[in-house]
């Protein structure tokens, strides 16, 4: 686990439960470290699950323009351009992470975004 990640796990855990405090946390832990890169990311997310498709783009996008090397994101914003009916941006932006992972050797998030890219260009389905 990196330590952004750890740092961040123990600071919401015991203090911001689910629910409308747990954003504010991650908004408050992004405004005092914007380079933080897991922290963007689980702010995207907690946007994407309470259902703000546009936060979570602006996050994942910056993301991604931001810190090329932060490998997951690419996944998750390719399903999100897929979900709003971006379907060439989605294949875009797994083409970009899959030649990321395999300049730093993601072999996780490569394999899952080759998988979502054959997806999105209907390769082997059916």
């Amino acid at each position: 686990m990196n330590r952004g990640k750890r740092r961040l796990q123990s600071r919401i855990t015991p203090y911001a439960p689910m629910g409308t405090d747990r954003l504010e946390a991650l908004q408050s832990f992004h405004e005092e470290d914007p380079d933080d890169a897991f922290t963007r990311f689980a702010l995207a997310r907690e946007h994407l699950k309470r259902g703000h498709p546009d936060e979570a783009l602006a996050h994942f996008e910056a993301l991604v323009e931001e810190q090329p090397g932060y490998t997951g994101t690419y996944y998750h914003l390719g399903k999100l351009y897929a979900r709003l009916g971006r379907p060439e941006d989605a294949k875009a932006t797994y083409r970009a992470g899959v030649e990321e992972c395999e300049e730093q050797g993601a072999t996780k998030d490569l394999s899952e975004l080759r998988d979502a890219l054959m997806q999105a260009e209907g390769v082997g389905l059916g």
